[in-house]
């Protein structure tokens, strides 16, 4: 398989072949559908405490339903010459780093570290290796007009700022008093900080209408938009999966901080699709 580059109807906007990126997100979605069903059919060996089987139990179901479908269906865009394909991909494969970062440092060692791990190491080199590969002129050629540009860096540097300040924050606090966080919680704090450097980053370049930002800003949009969506699945599963309750009132606060995100990734995309 081989990925055209030009700029026509059917092109996409790359500087050499793809298929590296493309089989290593394969082996990417293949490993992630292994360990979320493996820890659906055996809980009590994936997640050997309560606090581990109510933070991740109803999370292998979500990456199973978001996670796996956004990974699998951006490369099928792309491998159809779809330019929003290329521009989602990236954040699909954050969304996949942003997950298993959570898991390496919010479950105790054991073999299967190893196989998050690998996950964790996949998606970031085929992030960095598939923006390097990408026509940034091109891209920015192509929808820098009618891109909301502003408003779209400037939500990604918001949530960038906030979410981390609150990783930060949690975890000083934590020290002062002297106490440690649940494993779990430390593991999505440490995802949160990852992810909001590079909000930050993004944004930034959006904002300075640097052709990366433009590259960049629609998978950013995309991951946080998923992020939320996912967090309000977990939310809604957990009660039913597990023993965890249902908070109606973190339910509503997740969907209107996610509506922040949804609407400039709305516009970015139709406009990407338009183009």
């Amino acid at each position: 398989m081989r990925f055209g580059s030009g700029s026509h109807s059917g092109h996409l906007p790359v500087k050499h072949d793809l298929i590296v990126v493309y089989v290593l997100s394969l082996i990417g979605a293949t490993l992630m559908a292994v360990v979320s069903l493996g820890g659906l059919l055996y809980p009590s060996t994936f997640y050997p405490t309560d606090e581990l089987l109510q933070s991740f139990f109803a999370n292998d179901v979500v990456n199973l339903l978001i996670g796996l479908p956004i990974l699998l269906g951006s490369m099928w865009l792309v491998r159809h010459g779809k330019l929003v394909g290329l521009l989602l991909w990236p954040g699909a494969l954050l969304y996949v780093l942003y997950t298993y970062i959570a898991y390496v440092f919010g479950i105790p060692f054991s073999l299967l570290t190893f196989v998050y791990l690998v996950l964790v190491l996949v998606s970031t080199y085929c992030f960095f290796d598939l923006l390097k590969s990408i026509d940034k002129k091109s891209v920015q050629e192509r929808i820098s007009e009618g891109v909301p540009a502003r408003s779209a860096g400037g939500v990604l540097i918001v949530f960038g700022v906030l979410f981390t300040f609150r990783a930060f924050g949690m975890i000083a606090e934590a020290s002062s008093n002297q106490t440690m966080l649940p494993s779990s919680e430390f593991g999505v704090l440490i995802a949160d900080i990852v992810i909001s450097i590079l909000f930050i980053a993004g944004g930034g370049l959006l904002l300075r209408r640097r052709p990366l930002g433009y590259v960049s800003g629609l998978g950013l949009l995309f991951v946080g938009s998923m992020l939320f969506i996912g967090l309000i699945m977990v939310l809604l599963l957990q009660p039913v999966l597990t023993d965890a309750p249902f908070v109606l009132v973190d339910v509503m606060v997740v969907f209107i901080m996610g509506l922040i995100c949804f609407v400039p990734f709305g516009v970015f995309a139709r406009k990407v699709i338009a183009s």
